[in-house]
Order: structure tokens, then sequence, then C-alpha cells
């Protein structure tokens, strides 16, 4: 739970999105929908189904989003950030060098096998592009008072900057799943 300078920490993140945004473009925008749709060689999710998972989250997380930064208390902007002990947590849980350690998605955000997969890859990139307008927004606001319901709770909330922190690590643990698919089937073309 360590303070840290709040344009710093949004410049961070900012990179974060913009490199998955510009990974989803290079890698998965132009890629066959049957190499998207191929399940993973362990039996993982697919590069579409890892794809579809953040796209729920995102279908929760951003409107929450953009509605805590439309309802802020403009007057009390901060320039500092001192993330929650539980905001920390999640994110570490996500965090691909420090949530090493599996875990079952939600029921609720397990995709299905058979997915539009130019429709998924195009959602995410459009949502990536929305999270980078909020991060933006946020230079503005104070990311300690404004507070976001939790996906798996509405009565818990995080702050705002716990939130970014928790949802773009969670897209990096994932997009990092879809490129080792991606990977592994390239591998298994060649041989």
């Amino acid at each position: 739970m360590a303070v840290v300078n709040k344009n710093q920490l949004l410049d961070f993140l900012e990179n974060r999105v913009e490199g998955h945004l510009q990974e989803a473009i290079r890698v998965f925008q132009n890629e066959r929908a049957e190499i998207l749709l191929q399940p993973a060689p362990d039996g993982g999710w697919s590069i579409a189904q890892c794809l579809e998972h953040l796209n729920g989250y995102g279908k929760f997380y951003l409107p929450q989003i953009n509605k805590g930064l439309n309802q802020a208390n403009r007057s009390s902007n901060s320039e500092i950030f001192k993330g929650s002990w539980l905001g920390t947590y999640f994110t570490r849980m996500m965090e691909p060098t420090t949530g090493t350690k599996k875990y079952k998605a939600f029921k609720n955000h397990i995709p299905a096998p058979d997915l539009d997969a130019p429709a998924v890859v195009a959602e995410f990139i459009h949502q990536q592009e929305e999270l980078i307008v909020y991060l933006k927004q946020a230079r503005q606001e104070n990311v300690d008072a404004i507070k976001i319901p939790l996906s798996i709770s509405k009565w818990v909330k995080l702050k705002l900057g716990d939130v970014f922190q928790f949802l773009i690590a969670h897209n990096e643990r994932h997009l990092l799943q879809a490129k080792r698919n991606l990977k592994n089937l390239e591998v298994a073309d060649k041989s």
C-alpha cells in the first residue's frame, strides 16, 4: 500500500494499455477465425475465449469507471494515490510476475467456445481505446476517492486507482495466455 504519484501511476498504466491495444491490433486483429477459435493444446481457452473473458470484465468495469469519473467531486483532486490492501492483493494475484498461481474463472466469466472471433477482437480493441480515455480523464480526478464496485460483489468497492491496476494486470495475464496459445499453434503447425 505504497503512496505513489498519481500521474506517474497513470502514465505507467496508460503505456501498458497502449501496448495491449497495439498488440491486439498487430497480433490478433488480422488472424484467421479458425486460429483464434482453436482451443489451446493443453485443452485451455482459445485466443478468442481469452479475449472474450477480458471483454466480460470490461463490460462490467468500464461503465462503472465512467460512472465514477462522471460523478467525481472535482474539487478534491489529489496528486497522490495510496492503494488499499484489498486492491493491492487483487492486483498482485493477477499480475503475471507476482500472481503465478492459476485461478478458476467465475462461472459468469467463462466464455463460450463458439464465438464470433473477429467481433471479439474488435470489442477488445474498442475497450482498450475506451480504457485509455478513462485513464486520461482520471488525471483530473482523485483516484483515491472514487469507489468502484467489484464484479464479484457489488457491496465491496475499491478505489479507482486499484481498479485500474487490477483490470490492466488481468488484461496482461490473459493476453500472455492468448499469445502462448498462438505460439503453441504455430509450433504445432510446423511439426
